[in-house]
C-alpha cells in the first residue's frame, strides 16, 4: 500500500504532511523514523499528521513526529506549513482558524495572495518560565542565566517553555556554535527529565537576534518556530530586546512579538516542496 505525504518547510525546518482522513498511519513514530531519514528515507526533520478537529474546539487537530520518532507536543514552523496545507488543499476556506496541539490551541491568521498562502501568524499561546513548567529540575523560581555544567564546560542557560522546553545559551557568534557537539548534551542533560531543545543566540541589537537550534528529538534543524519564540523570550527576559524581534536563521527570518496580551506571536513564510507516495 501506498500513502500521499507532501514535504513542506519553514525557512528550511522540514517535513511530510499525511492527511490522515485519506490515509490510516498505524504506527507513526515506526514510519517518522522511516520517511525522515536523510538517507535511507525522504529525509525530514519528522512527519507531520493532518487530522480533523478533535472536539477540543479546532478546526483541525496536528500531530508531530519528530525524526527519532518522539512526538512533539507543538511546532511553530510545521503550525504554518499545516495552515498552507489544508487552505490550499480547499480544506477550509478560511484565513483564521484554529488548530489543536498536545500544547493546546493554536490560532492562525493566514495572508493570501493569488489563492496561495504568502505567511502565517500564529498565537504560540502564553510562555511559561518557572522551572517546574520547564520542566527542569531544581528549586522554584525562573531559570535565567542559570550555570549548567556538561562535560567539565559551564553554559549559562536561560529557559522557557511555548508549549514544549527551550535551554537558551547567549554566545558571541551562534553561527560559529559547534552544535553537534554540545546540543545532543545539553538536549539530554540530568537537569531535564523531558529533555529540552537548545538554542544559541547571538543578540545584534533590540530589533535583531541569530538563532542556531539543536532540535529536541530531531537534531541540528535550519530553523525551529518554536525556538525562534524561546530565543526571542529568554533574550526578552534578560533585558537584551524588545518584545517584538526579527530572529536570523540559517535561509531567512522570522518575527516574534511577545504581546500586551501575554500571549507569543510568531509570523513567517511556509513553502511546499513535492508530494511523492510513500510504499508501507
Amino acid at each position: 500500500m501506498q500513502i500521499e505525504f507532501t514535504k513542506m518547510h519553514g525557512l528550511g525546518n522540514d517535513y511530510h504532511f499525511i492527511d490522515t482522513t485519506r490515509f490510516r498511519i498505524a504506527d507513526p513514530q515506526a514510519l517518522s523514523r522511516q520517511m525522515s531519514h536523510r538517507h535511507l528515507g525522504a529525509g525530514a526533520d519528522g512527519i507531520i499528521l493532518v487530522e480533523p478537529g478533535n472536539g477540543r474546539g479546532g478546526d483541525f487537530a496536528m500531530r508531530i513526529f519528530n525524526a527519532d520518532g518522539s512526538e512533539a507536543e507543538t511546532c511553530g514552523n510545521g503550525i504554518r506549513c499545516f495552515a498552507k496545507y489544508v487552505y490550499e488543499r480547499g480544506l477550509t476556506t478560511k484565513t483564521d482558524f484554529v488548530i489543536d496541539t498536545l500544547a493546546g490551541p493554536n490560532r492562525v491568521e493566514l495572508t493570501v495572495a493569488g489563492g496561495k498562502v504568502a505567511t502565517v501568524r500564529s498565537n504560540m499561546g502564553k510562555p511559561r518560565f518557572e522551572r517546574g513548567e520547564i520542566p527542569m529540575n531544581g528549586p522554584a523560581g525562573r531559570v535565567i542565566r542559570e550555570d549548567v555544567t556538561v562535560e567539565g564546560r559551564t553554559f549559562q542557560i536561560t529557559c522557557a517553555n511555548i508549549g514544549n522546553p527551550h535551554a537558551v545559551i547567549f554566545v558571541d557568534d551562534a553561527t560559529a556554535v559547534a552544535l553537534a557537539e554540545w546540543g545532543p548534551k545539553i538536549e539530554c542533560h540530568p537537569s531535564f527529565p523531558e529533555r529540552t531543545n537548545v538554542e544559541f543566540v547571538t543578540v545584534i541589537d533590540r530589533g535583531n537576534i541569530v538563532m542556531r537550534i539543536w532540535e529536541r528529538g530531531s537534531g541540528i534543524t535550519m530553523a525551529s518556530g518554536s525556538g525562534s519564540c524561546g530565543a526571542a523570550l529568554a533574550s526578552m527576559l534578560t533585558e537584551q530586546v524588545d518584545r517584538r524581534v526579527s530572529v536570523h536563521l540559517v535561509f531567512g527570518q522570522l518575527t516574534v512579538e511577545w504581546a500586551e496580551d501575554g500571549h507569543v506571536y510568531q509570523e513567517g513564510p511556509a513553502t511546499e516542496v513535492y508530494t511523492g507516495a510513500w510504499e508501507v
